[in-house]
């Protein structure tokens, strides 16, 4: 059983996709929203498996909304701007329905939602948010088999991952997608600093500096201790006083 919820600005297009629904039991359809806005608080509200979603609507547009949910579901997309296509399936939509579409049509996305039952809108997801602002105050991360917003002021520090990275909040750790060099370019370095090639620390979040022969070690203030390396001192020794 998959829940859905469907967005779309126009009644008739809701109305289509409801009836399509009917033919498939699995689906089970939760609730509707005709903008971006309540979009955003139902999806957040009822944690769908599934949503078919407008490109074009009032307050915010479908990308938009994909930026403000607090976990990923499978995306359709549904709408009457084939212009979008290309950045729909960058999202990795399960597929992009035009309008007018058939049941046909309808049948063979709902054929690649259960071919692609893992399949989450992921990786521009992210990058939409992390470009939302010079420096972005939220960013989704991973969480299990799911993705989660987190906000950057709560993250601790941050530590290389092979390709990826992981954020540590207080006692969780979560996943990037981005790599540790990536996530130092888009981080506002006032806040969030390089002290090793396998760690940034946010420097709201130290508790003391420890000199340990040639170096330090940094404990953060939830009891993480983090090596500062040699090629990265400058960047400790410019906030001393």
């Amino acid at each position: 059983m998959r829940k859905v919820i469907i967005v779309d600005d126009e009644a008739s297009g809701r109305q289509l996709i409801k009836e399509y629904l009917e033919d498939y039991e699995e689906l089970i359809l939760l609730g509707e929203a005709n903008n971006g806005v309540d979009a955003v608080k139902l999806i957040n509200e009822f944690k769908p498996d599934l949503v078919f979603l407008d490109v074009q609507m009032p307050g915010m547009t479908g990308f938009d909304v994909l930026t403000h949910l607090e976990e990923l579901p499978q995306i359709i997309f549904s709408t009457a701007y084939d212009q979008y296509a290309l950045k729909a399936f960058e999202v990795h939509a399960i597929d992009y329905l035009l309008k007018p579409y058939t049941k046909a049509r309808f049948k063979v996305a709902i054929e690649k939602l259960r071919n692609n039952s893992n399949n989450k809108a992921r990786p521009l997801a992210e990058s939409l948010l992390m470009e939302t602002s010079k420096y972005p105050k939220r960013i989704l991360v991973q969480s299990q088999n799911k993705l989660v917003t987190i906000n950057l002021e709560d993250v601790v520090r941050i530590e290389a991952y092979g390709d990826y990275s992981k954020i540590i909040v207080n006692d969780s750790v979560f996943l990037s997608n981005y790599g540790i060099s990536t996530l130092e370019e888009k981080l506002n370095s006032d806040v969030f600093i390089r002290v090793h090639r396998s760690s940034i620390i946010n420097l709201n979040k130290v508790k003391e500096l420890n000199k340990y022969t040639k170096s330090y070690d940094v404990t953060m203030l939830n009891g993480d201790v983090v090596r500062v390396s040699r090629g990265y001192m400058s960047n400790i020794k410019k906030l001393m006083y």
